[in-house]
């Protein structure tokens, strides 16, 4: 319901604290009796429910005014703790032609169809009725290793696993699963590159899209790629010599994508093309649909594939206009599902046609990149022609083997940290979340993802505002890349006001933004009632605002740490652990520096330990792999730099 008080069968869209303090609730769909663990000024209490009447409420322990939880109490239990995660939104499909639609993908990787994230659950079963069957009492054996846990037992099965000084628990509970697809994005190029400033080694000359992931650029001097306000041009300045500039996602397979380009001359000699590229390799083996345009004005549309410099046209070629003039914008759309490949192109001025120009079958090349090649022909007399490429988008896209995770462990937050003393009160609060499938720590964080549908709060600070939903990483600088800064008050556009009184307003630029530390926050301490401090924060009572100190003040306890050398190996690590890495060495001085944090979601489908966080290049919150494998094993940047395991 509250901040501090999610996580047992109490969380009902019938059930509502009122401002007299009294709770109202369809006693037909709560079972009885209910304990509900409530934050109140000056303390949090533990209510017990017997019957559908105002009764006294039952102490449990102290805990330090916030005020921001006292606010969050309605607005928690009218929004956020009755969200449906099973039924995530599709991203709206963006067509030139608002009468052609984007039809869904099929996901044979068990996703809903056309769905980015979703969490599922296993239909009804007995695991759901897990309070019913508890023994009585329950048994409490304190386990060997550090930091010391107390396991909770009903009949010598695990119902509980409490970690001394720590405020979460995991419970066995309905096995669920995470997964998540390729996050669709339109990249219209709105930024300035490459940064003169820079050093020429260090420069990027397409950038990174919004959610896409960067570009790569090959082909060519690096002076013939450059985006200006609103097209990414390439420069061709040597005939019979392709461009390539592609997004550096190499495990898209089936792909609903476009693009939008025009060159600024009609060639003369020999003609020029450009191309929306699929299945891509490399520069050497790819698919791609071209246009041609022709000295005579006429565009022809061409559809091929190159394997080992060798090309071979998919279909005969489809002349679609004649007497096109320089600067005229023209769309290409590829459409590929498992080996049916189709294509279109159209004037972009124009409606686009219901019909597809191409459509044949080819399974030559399985996963791989989209993009773009452009190519003077042998012969063009007028160089330099460049092309402005305006718009590219991914309207619907599949992953090779999308991250998956499933397990049924259900991560809990305790209104104290638990201080190892077994008692009445702690199995009630045990008992009470046996079983339930109200939103954890793991499902909030999954409401995050790509494709996440937006929750608005009911009441409180946030009232009318979004607290739940797709979330980006940040506003872009004039160069595309994204800022940093993004805590969870200005995701909602709020101000906020701290425990320790210091007021911090929102931001209007970071609406609908939360990048790593206030990914974290936004999980823990708005939805789950963690205190937090508005900056650094040494007493160990209040969640931090970056990574770095994270790393060592957060409430909680560690779990594990880097030797200076190698990661840490972290065998009592578990989900909703935070992960906090030394990513980029060049902020280290004169010590090795924290600065990215995740929370650990568990065992995926390849048995790797993957991880959730807020990323730049993702452009949001992600478990995927795009811009950096999301695991902690392997060889790649976030295994090799995992610094701290911290438990809150």
């Amino acid at each position: 319901m509250g901040k501090g008080a999610h996580g047992g069968p109490f969380l009902s869209a019938r059930a509502a604290i009122h401002t007299n303090g009294t709770i109202g609730y369809d006693a037909k769909t709560v079972a009885l009796p209910v304990v509900i663990a409530v934050p109140r000024q000056g303390g949090c209490e533990l209510v017990k429910i017997n019957s559908p009447a105002r009764l006294p409420y039952e102490i449990m322990r102290p805990m330090p005014t916030t005020t921001s939880r006292r606010h969050l109490l309605a607005a928690i239990a009218a929004s956020a703790a009755t969200v449906p995660l099973t039924t995530l939104a599709v991203t709206p499909a963006r067509a030139a032609d608002p009468a052609v639609a984007v039809q869904p993908l099929a996901t044979p990787n068990g996703l809903a169809t056309g769905a980015r994230s979703s969490v599922t659950l296993p239909p009804l079963n007995a695991s759901y009725f897990a309070t019913l069957t508890l023994s009585t009492p329950l048994t409490a054996t304190v386990l060997p290793g550090t930091p010391p846990r107390t396991e909770v037992t009903s009949d010598g099965k695990r119902v509980a696993l409490l970690t001394h000084g720590a405020r979460t628990v995991v419970l066995p509970g309905p096995q669920r699963t995470f997964a998540e697809n390729k996050r669709l994005f339109v990249d219209d190029f709105q930024r300035t590159l490459p940064d003169q400033t820079l050093p020429a080694a260090d420069r990027a000359y397409w950038g990174t899209s919004p959610g896409g992931g960067s570009w790569s650029t090959l082909g060519g001097p690096d002076a013939d790629y450059s985006v200006v306000p609103g097209a990414g041009r390439i420069a061709l300045t040597t005939v019979n010599a392709s461009r390539h500039a592609s997004l550096r996602d190499d495990e898209i397979t089936d792909a609903d994508v476009r693009s939008v380009a025009s060159f600024d001359k009609v060639p003369t000699g020999e003609a020029c093309s450009y191309a929306l590229s699929f299945g891509y390799q490399d520069t050497h083996n790819n698919y791609r649909a071209r246009l041609s345009f022709l000295t005579t004005g006429a565009v022809q549309l061409r559809v091929e594939k190159e394997v080992a410099d060798t090309v071979s046209q998919l279909a005969s070629p489809v002349t679609l206009a004649t007497g096109v003039g320089a600067g005229t914008q023209w769309t290409i759309r590829v459409r590929r599902e498992r080996a049916v490949i189709q294509a279109k192109a159209w004037a972009s001025a124009s409606a686009e046609p219901s019909a597809w120009a191409v459509e044949i079958s080819d399974s030559t090349f399985g996963k791989g990149r989209v993009g773009l090649r452009a190519l003077a022909g042998t012969g063009c007399t007028n160089l330099p022609v460049t092309l402005a490429v305006s718009r590219f988008q991914v309207d619907a896209a599949n992953w090779d083997a999308p991250p998956s995770v499933t397990h049924g462990d259900w991560v809990r937050v305790l209104p104290q940290p638990f201080d190892g003393t077994w008692t009445e009160g702690m199995e009630t609060v045990i008992r009470g979340w046996a079983g339930s499938t109200a939103p954890d720590a793991l499902a909030h964080a999954a409401m995050f993802l790509g494709g996440a549908p937006a929750v608005t709060a009911g009441a409180g600070p946030a009232q009318g505002r979004q607290v739940l939903g797709e979330a980006g990483y940040g506003y872009p600088d004039p160069q595309g890349y994204r800022y940093e800064g993004a805590d969870f008050h200005e995701y909602m556009n709020v101000g906020w006001t701290f425990d320790d009184g210091v007021h911090t307003g929102p931001s209007s630029r970071q609406v609908g933004n939360l990048d790593c530390s206030g990914y974290t926050r936004m999980v823990y301490g708005y939805h789950l009632g963690v205190p937090m401090a508005a900056g650094e924060d040494t007493t160990g009572l209040r969640i931090p605002r970056k990574s770095r100190h994270m790393a060592d003040h957060t409430p909680g306890v560690r779990i594990d740490r880097t030797d200076g050398t190698n990661p840490p190996a972290a065998t009592l690590l578990q989900p909703g652990d935070l992960v906090l890495f030394n990513a980029d060495s060049g902020d280290d001085n004169p010590t090795a520096t924290v600065d990215h944090v995740g929370i650990y979601l568990g065992v995926d489908a390849a048995g790797k330990r993957r991880f959730l966080s807020s990323r730049k290049t993702v452009n949001g919150p992600t478990m995927g792999d795009l811009g950096g494998a999301s695991l902690l094993d392997g060889t790649g940047t976030y295994a090799g730099t995992l610094h701290t395991v911290h438990r809150i």
